[in-house]
């Protein structure tokens, strides 16, 4: 017998901005959700295909002027070609776009919590709204952006942020980058910032710079190691203590292998 997995859907209105909460049954069993945020009248990101109904009757509720999307993540784009199919203007980075109509294969862990994402091939209209700028913030992925308000000093992260101590990678992330782009959206100053998994997070300016210095001393680490002729396990053991279970459950698509590589791999 097929069960449908009920997805959960909590909504927060706190002044100016609307957080809506997607989780399934499956995103669950792994303590995973994402938001989507209205604000101004335009819906930042659209949530994984699992909540596709959920999202359509959002959409239905709120009928958003336009949608701006992070990046081409699942669980970020998912919904993406049911907006454009009803006509919501839709904006993204060029490189988003591309790789969201020629979606690449995930494996089965990203599957199982996210669902696979259809490729956007409805026609679409963009959508540059007043007030809200996307400013490229890469090394999460090389299209991450993050949405600026400047006039409401309000920073819609994305998946910048996290937590300050993130110490699995998935393949194509990049901690250098990283760093100089948590430098970047820091100088900022933002006094309210909104993140894609964990919400409204305090002391923003504080935050970013935290985690940035975090990945300088981290990476630091592997690099000293690296030179002095360390192999790839040896410097896992000695900086992180070992691999984190996700990565088995994930057969190595989210790993602490993962950061490692992508530090020696890159000058």
């Amino acid at each position: 017998m097929k069960v449908r997995l009920t997805a959960v859907t909590r909504v927060t209105r706190t002044g100016d901005i609307t957080a809506v909460h997607f989780a399934t049954a499956r995103s669950r069993v792994v303590g995973y959700g994402v938001y989507v945020f209205l604000t101004r009248g335009t819906l930042i990101d659209t949530g994984f295909h699992g909540v596709r109904r959920e999202l359509g009757a959002l959409l239905n509720e709120l009928r958003p002027s336009g949608v701006l999307l992070t990046h081409q993540h699942e669980d970020h784009a998912g919904n993406a070609d049911l907006v454009a199919r009803r006509g919501i203007p839709l904006g993204a980075a060029a490189e988003t776009l591309a790789a969201i109509r020629d979606v690449a294969p995930i494996g089965f862990y990203r599957r199982f919590v996210w669902s696979a994402m259809p490729a956007l091939r409805a026609p679409v209209t963009p959508h540059s709204p007043d007030g809200l700028v996307p400013i490229h913030a890469p090394g999460h992925s090389p299209d991450h952006h993050v949405i600026w308000d400047a006039e409401r000093s309000t920073l819609f992260s994305g998946d910048l942020f996290l937590s300050v101590k993130v110490r699995v990678a998935r393949p194509g992330e990049d901690p250098r980058v990283l760093a100089r782009s948590l430098r970047t959206i820091a100088a900022l100053e933002p006094r309210r910032m909104l993140d894609s998994h964990r919400g409204e997070i305090p002391r923003p300016a504080a935050s970013l710079h935290a985690k940035a210095a975090w990945l300088d001393e981290t990476i630091g680490s592997i690099d000293r190691l690296h030179a002095a002729g360390k192999g790839e396990r040896a410097i896992l053991r000695e900086v992180f203590g070992g691999e984190a279970l996700v990565s088995y459950v994930s057969v190595g698509d989210l790993s602490r292998m993962n950061f490692i590589r992508a530090v020696t791999r890159t000058p």
